[in-house]
């Protein structure tokens, strides 16, 4: 019964939002059960030990006793809060909820002021650097923008990138199936407009974020809920995308119909879901019947004669104790893949603006890159130019394992071409 109740304190409490978790707060008894749906073990929550929130009732006064916080509110507040009447919201808001859509670089923040209220969408900002591909993150330093159920952990007045908040990343489902030495974390929200895995704003939009965030905090949202989902499923171009991706990346099929059921369950409510996790790490949600996303035709796999890969996979590691570094560290190497972005947007075909590319490539055993190859993207001039930049950068230092170096497969995506 012990490890249930781990389970329980580790696993599935922070996947509830927080109007869930007000409700489960006044139960007192301390009872899971389990039970066995479809061949796998899911963990309910039957009645659960009674909590006690922590008080805010100071968090706000002690935001503004911060000299760069107290400054931002000074700035920003009056603004936001003539913004809050121009769209008949009650300011400030006792609850938020923020949703963020990779493929679509947009972050929405959803408010209202009563539990039983529906959410009411506040504003969409723009996210203004990409980082890794499609897909959840799995390991530390692979440049992933993890995607799944989180919830705010950290209010970071001191960020690098001038404010910050922090996501509860790994959470229950990607402790299950990341990595399990090194699944990555110091994953945040926050300012500037560089990332190697996070969700950058600039410091102008992650300001109102912030306040609006820590406003609801003292009001007593514990539990601020972040979704991040692969794409905005109510954009046909976005879902034709990730039709045309899931044609070569079959796995990550489940996944996205998970998040998809989050996605739709807010659209048809304007309420949280509940989510678990069950014990191979799935989110766990009501099945909710989309709407038609609308006829994509299903574009066929382009046949391309790829060169023979070097190193055989059996050969390559799966799991790693230092990953490789490109010579300057994760900076440097966004500083690379801009550079490439803006050499490669010549070679878009009229009338593109833009397209994300995703390659894939090897950092064999000395550091050297080797057999890159683009998996999704461009044409096949500009894929040619990318896989020679990608196997021409410097070498690395290589990944480690038991103390030895050793050769690993990484993806990469970035965007060729302008906002």
């Amino acid at each position: 019964m012990g490890k249930l109740f781990a389970f329980y304190n580790i696993f599935i409490q922070p996947a509830l939002n927080a109007g869930d978790l007000e409700f489960l707060n006044m139960i007192n008894t301390r009872l899971i059960k389990t039970v066995f749906v479809s061949g796998f073990t899911l963990f309910l929550l039957t009645c659960l030990q009674a909590q006690t929130s922590v008080s805010n009732i100071h968090f706000i006064d002690n935001q503004r006793s911060i000299p760069k916080i107290g400054d931002v509110m000074k700035r920003k507040e009056d603004t936001l809060m003539k913004q809050f009447e121009e769209k008949k919201l009650v300011w400030p808001a006792n609850y938020i909820y923020i949703r963020s859509f990779k493929y679509d670089s947009e972050l929405e923040v959803w408010v209202k002021n009563k539990k039983e209220d529906k959410y009411k969408l506040f504003k969409t900002y723009k996210v203004c650097a990409l980082a890794g591909t499609l897909g959840p993150k799995r390991m530390a330093g692979d440049y992933q923008v993890p995607e799944g159920v989180y919830y705010i952990n950290e209010f970071n007045s001191r960020s690098q990138y001038h404010l910050s908040l922090g996501l509860n990343y790994p959470n229950a489902s990607d402790k299950l199936l990341s990595d399990i030495s090194q699944p990555g974390g110091d994953i945040y929200i926050h300012g500037s407009c560089v990332t190697t895995g996070c969700i950058p704003l600039t410091d102008e939009k992650i300001e109102e974020v912030y306040i609006l965030a820590a406003h609801a905090k003292a009001n007593g949202q514990d539990f601020i809920p972040v979704h991040i989902f692969p794409i905005n499923f109510k954009n046909s171009k976005s879902v034709a995308y990730l039709n045309r991706y899931l044609q070569s990346f079959s796995e990550y099929g489940p996944f996205v119909k998970n998040m998809r059921n989050i996605f739709y369950y807010f659209e048809k409510y304007r309420e949280v879901p509940l989510v678990l996790i069950n014990g191979k790490g799935d989110y766990v949600t009501q099945d909710i019947t989309p709407p038609d996303e609308s006829k994509v035709v299903k574009t066929a796999v382009k046949k391309t004669v790829h060169k023979p890969q070097p190193i055989k996979d059996e050969d390559l590691a799966t799991s790693v104790d230092n990953l490789p570094v490109y010579p300057g560290g994760n900076t440097a190497f966004q500083g690379f893949l801009d550079n490439l972005s803006n050499e490669m947007s010549k070679d878009l075909e009229n009338g593109q603006r833009k397209t994300y590319v995703l390659v894939e490539y090897i950092i064999d055993a000395n550091g050297k890159p080797v057999f890159a190859r683009v998996l999704r993207g461009g044409n096949d001039d500009m894929n040619e130019k990318i896989e020679s930049a990608f196997e021409h950068m410097p070498a690395w230092s290589p990944a480690k394992h038991h103390g030895k170096n050793i050769g690993i497969k990484l993806k990469q995506s970035f965007m060729v071409g302008e906002e």
